[in-house]
């Protein structure tokens, strides 16, 4: 059992320091969760902290998944079985870069409901992810012979509000139900922050990145006594669509550690291992002060984070330097370094196999639903993807704006059929012109959306598709066929037969197409798939979702890990939406794109 008193902590009754490193299961293969825990064992670490996220635990049927990749009990009893102690997060906000900070996007289409705070309907919501998630905590508790010996209420809670009896029944929930493990609240190193998250009679830590001397001082005027723990030591930093890759140097980041460590304290290093944002998990930030301001940025498939672990787990220089740093304060487990992973042999694949329209093939991925008005995801059911509607527009007209209020967040729009251009939510106001001949013309409108908003005020506003409604001069728009397109199964799509650019059949930019390419290796390996001359879309490998790419960068490959691939034929399915290329590329080495320092360093 881990305990603190005014001293430190105790772990069954000896003096203990908690050296820990975030990593998340839910961005890692599980076929890899073994290795990756077995590089932090080496690092030196004795602990490893996990996010719990609701939304990646609850299925659009309802049913909460604990099995597969979703196995957090495995996840556990691996990590006991490397010699780790577990810091379990769950929620029910964990923020990570994570789409919606973890929540359901069901809750948005709850009329009035309040997120993070004391509002009766939400927290029912929340007493129903505990009833769920709790029962599968309880085994894993140091006190019943598991690995878990502590548990976070909430996450960094005074980054956003102050509602002290939302905290308190957070924590009323998780002991009712049986956790009996150290509980803590995690807040940066502000006074208003560590006044709005902390709760009184149990352990405070905090958050930062840099000075931990001076941030200590901070906590130490709101927890007088017990020992000290940067809950999170930001070694790195995630990466935005169109901005940089973000690194931090790993000499000074080790310093910046050794000067954490000689303070007595206690740290997770965040990230240890950062792994992927597979599939349609990246969040985003929003740095406007209203809904309905631009701001709205999306983060990238990699959550690399510049950890000591790399994504496709390499051991860094930043490994190494931390863990002679390590070294200093506590004991290295006396094993060998694990070596690389296996990658594959660099080739290009030039031709493929097949391609479809997305929009000629609407009726084979979804069936369409009727509406008078357009409605975002949310009021569909739908929590991930893309989004269809349709109307039509009548006619003769002239020229007139065509403008989108709401959008989440971008808007390919099409007049029978031919693309007529983009609209963004990071541009509100913005038209496109839209004429019709005699007959009118049929309107199609699919919107991308880019990551819910996981941190800051504007929470409750990260609604997907269109939000309010489509104008067309001064006249809305009415009578709507909807398609939510999560895109979970493509097994059903018709693809033509084999095509190359040179048969006068490459589709037109802007128009979204299916491509489809074979992939042969003589066996499976991990992989770094770059898409060169490509615009922005998705990318998926033998049917799993690899993620988003983008032109704006700036990461530049996609990890595909080895369990994804077999020995032989394998299948890659490019949804390309604005700028089609011929080949794709299987690297060995990644490209997350052009470096600026991390804000970490500063924090």
């Amino acid at each position: 059992m881990l305990e603190y008193d005014d001293a430190g902590f105790h772990r069954d009754g000896a003096p203990h320091r908690i050296i820990s490193g975030a990593v998340h299961y839910f961005r890692i293969h599980p076929d890899l969760w073994d290795d990756r825990l077995r590089r932090l064992r080496a690092m030196g670490a004795n602990t490893v902290d996990t996010y719990v996220p609701w939304n990646f635990h609850e299925l659009p049927s309802g049913e909460v998944d604990f099995t597969g990749w979703r196995g957090l009990g495995r996840f556990a009893a691996l990590a006991q079985a490397n010699g780790l102690d577990v810091i379990l997060r769950p929620g029910p906000y964990i923020c990570a870069e994570w789409e919606f900070g973890g929540f359901p996007a069901r809750l948005l289409a709850v009329d009035g409901l309040r997120l993070r705070c004391a509002d009766p309907a939400y927290l029912a919501e929340v007493d129903g992810w505990f009833d769920a998630v709790v029962p599968e905590i309880l085994p894993l508790l140091a006190s019943r012979g598991g690995p878990v010996v502590a548990v976070q209420v909430e996450n960094e809670y005074g980054s956003y509000g102050n509602d002290a009896a939302y905290l308190a029944h957070l924590r009323d929930g998780l002991l009712a139900r049986g956790v009996d493990c150290l509980l803590f609240t995690a807040d940066g190193a502000e006074d208003t922050m560590q006044q709005g998250g902390t709760i009184p009679g149990h352990l405070a830590t905090a958050t930062f990145g840099s000075r931990p001397a001076e941030r200590f001082e901070v906590l130490r005027r709101h927890q007088p006594k017990g020992p000290l723990t940067a809950m999170e030591f930001w070694i790195g930093w995630f990466d935005r669509t169109g901005a940089p890759h973000h690194v931090r140097d790993a000499e000074e980041s080790a310093r910046a550690l050794d000067d954490l460590l000689a303070t007595g304290a206690s740290v997770n290093l965040y990230m240890a291992h950062g792994g992927t944002n597979f599939g349609f998990w990246a969040g985003a930030n929003h740095t406007g002060a209203h809904p309905e301001d631009a701001g709205h940025e999306p983060d990238v498939t990699s959550y690399d984070y510049d950890a000591p672990i790399g994504e496709a787990g390499e051991l860094t220089g930043k490994f190494h330097a931390f863990r002679a740093v390590i070294g200093r304060y506590a004991p290295l487990p006396d094993v060998e370094l694990p070596e690389p992973p296996p990658r594959v042999a660099p080739q290009r694949i030039g031709r493929a196999t097949g391609r479809a329209r997305l929009l000629a093939s609407l009726d084979t991925l979804t069936a369409p639903l009727h509406r008078a008005a357009p409605e975002p995801m949310e009021r569909v059911g739908q929590s991930l993807g893309l989004i269809h509607y349709r109307t039509r527009v009548p006619g003769p007209r002239p020229a007139l704006p065509l403008r989108i209020d709401g959008i989440g967040d971008r808007a390919l729009v099409f007049a029978d059929g031919v693309p007529l251009g983009v609209l963004d939510g990071n541009a509100p106001g913005a038209t496109l012109p839209l004429a019709t001949g005699p007959a009118g013309v049929t309107l199609d409108i699919l919107v991308e959306a880019l990551g819910r908003t996981n941190y800051g005020p504007l929470l409750e506003n990260a609604r997907k598709g269109i939000g309010r409604g489509v104008s067309h001069g001064h006249q809305r728009l009415f009578g709507w066929e909807l398609r939510p397109l999560p895109l979970a199964d493509l097994g059903a799509l018709e693809f033509s037969g084999a095509l190359d650019f040179s048969d006068g059949a490459a589709p037109g930019d802007g128009d979204p197409v299916f491509h489809r390419f074979e992939a042969t290796l003589d066996a499976p390996a991990d992989a770094f798939v770059a898409l060169p001359g490509w615009g922005r879309g998705l990318l998926w490998l033998n049917g799993f979702l690899l993620g988003r790419y983008t032109h704006e960068g700036p990461q530049r490959t996609l990890y595909a890990p080895g369990p994804l691939w077999r020995a032989g034929a394998n299948e890659l399915i490019v949804l390309e939406l604005e700028t089609h290329a011929e080949a794709v590329e299987l690297r060995d080495l990644p490209d997350l794109g052009p470096t600026t320092a991390a804000p970490s360093v500063d924090y």
